[in-house]
């Protein structure tokens, strides 16, 4: 009883707040902050990447059998000894993310950190170590932004409850189970204060407008994601939002560890689709997810990889960018416009045989050049391609009536064979935006 009382107090409180003051949001300063980064890394990690099995969702439907082995024997073989918090933030760090999200608790229930809440939990496996509390640490000392992943559905809780373990029972969710409310407050608590300044929280369940009210009421610097803003889950909308949003993508198809039976996107895959979400004015919050010994599959680091060289060459068009005001796409064309300039970077698609030294032409309506407009592609500095001393390889434009004619040259030696598939972006200054004429 003394439970309940406390639980109707606290509801009874957070509602006076609400009426009182008004529904308690994320800072504008903080979401315009978010909406510059652009791009972000998810990881989906916890005990049963052991078995390569869908993250946390085994265990609705499961025998009781299955539960009690899933609960009490994975984590005595979890032992990620191979996990190196720093490798992974260095390769987080160079595909030009700004921001990491780390499951601290999926479904499941399993705590990825030392928590004073349940035995569930990092502490007791082999390992024994704070893995949360580590990977912070190497995610601020390369620059990154922090994200916690927290889901307040909790299977192994609600299991203890005798509750039946579903995605849509009533007392899954902590806006109608108070006692899983209070156990998410305490966890909560811990990860928000235990590891010093967290930059977004990402709230993973059907119900959870409480536990986010109440974040805000405690946490106010803490933008919340999921549970704030829209988040769209292995899709791109079809149009514009109005920020922020993020869309949260696999490279994959599983969100944890697939060691069989997995279908990768590739590279090239992956950078069109941050290109055409950052066209349509979201993040990009693209997927990780590490083996049980702690390394990020090789075919995740390639990805990475391919990732972190095209934005090593074209991340001033994704960072700091807004939805441009007329058309976003024209044809292979996409745009972004700088966020407090009137520059476009148009970024040029679908080109995959592209040879080093050539020059093509490409046109748009959406964008109209003035006295003042200067143009260049990415990384390249117009003056040279490498073993061709004769080729001018300077980037031009010429306005017409109708449209704007782009003349650029590949000019920049990026893989070895001279042909690189990926899109290059052309820099336009001092532009016009303007709608093609119908």
């Amino acid at each position: 009883m003394n439970k309940l009382k406390k639980f109707l107090m606290t509801m009874l409180l957070c509602m006076l707040s609400v009426s009182l003051f008004g529904q308690l949001k994320n800072k504008p300063e903080l979401e315009e902050d978010f909406m510059d980064m652009g791009f972000g890394i998810f990881i989906h990690w916890s005990m049963d990447s052991q078995l390569g099995s869908v993250i946390s969702h085994s265990m609705v439907g499961a025998s009781e059998d299955y539960l009690q082995r899933y609960m009490n024997e994975l984590p005595k073989t979890f032992y990620p000894d191979k996990f190196d918090p720093d490798e992974w933030a260095r390769l987080f760090k160079l595909t030009g993310a700004e921001y990491v999200v780390f499951t601290t608790k999926h479904h499941n229930g399993f705590c990825m950190w030392d928590t004073q809440t349940t035995d569930f939990n990092i502490m007791n496996t082999p390992y024994g170590k704070d893995i949360t509390g580590m990977l912070v640490q190497s995610l601020r000392k390369f620059g990154l932004k922090v994200g916690f992943y927290y889901s307040p559905e909790d299977f192994s809780f609600i299991h203890q409850q005798g509750h039946l373990i579903s995605r849509k029972g009533p007392m899954t969710q902590v806006t109608e189970n108070a006692e899983l409310f209070e156990y998410s407050k305490k966890q909560v608590d811990e990860l928000f204060t235990n590891y010093g300044k967290v930059d977004f929280a990402f709230f993973d369940s059907f119900s959870k407008k409480n536990l986010v009210q109440y974040v805000h009421e405690k946490y106010p610097e803490i933008v919340v994601t999921r549970g704030e803003m829209n988040t769209p889950e292995q899709k791109i909308p079809n149009e514009p939002m109005p920020g922020p949003w993020e869309t949260c993508m696999t490279m994959g198809t599983q969100w944890a560890y697939k060691p069989t039976n997995e279908v990768y996107k590739d590279g090239g895959d992956l950078i069109n689709k941050l290109i055409e979400i950052r066209a349509k004015g979201g993040n990009f919050l693209m997927n990780v997810g590490p083996k049980p010994n702690g390394e990020i599959p090789i075919e995740q680091e390639e990805r990475l990889r391919e990732m972190a060289l095209w934005m090593f060459i074209n991340d001033e068009a994704v960072k700091n960018v807004r939805t441009a005001p007329t058309q976003i796409k024209d044809g292979d064309l996409w745009f972004t416009k700088a966020k407090d300039e009137n520059t476009a970077y148009v970024f040029i698609t679908n080109q995959p045989e592209w040879f080093k030294g050539k020059r093509r032409l490409f046109y748009t309506e959406s964008i109209r050049a003035t006295e003042e407009t200067e143009i260049s592609v990415l990384g390249q500095n117009d003056m040279v391609v490498e073993y061709s001393p004769t080729n001018k390889p300077v980037s031009l434009f010429t306005q017409r009536s109708h449209n704007l004619e782009i003349s650029v040259t590949r000019a920049q030696r990026v893989y070895n064979d001279k042909i690189w598939p990926n899109p290059i972006v052309v820099k336009l200054t001092n532009v016009e935006f303007v709608l093609p004429e119908k």
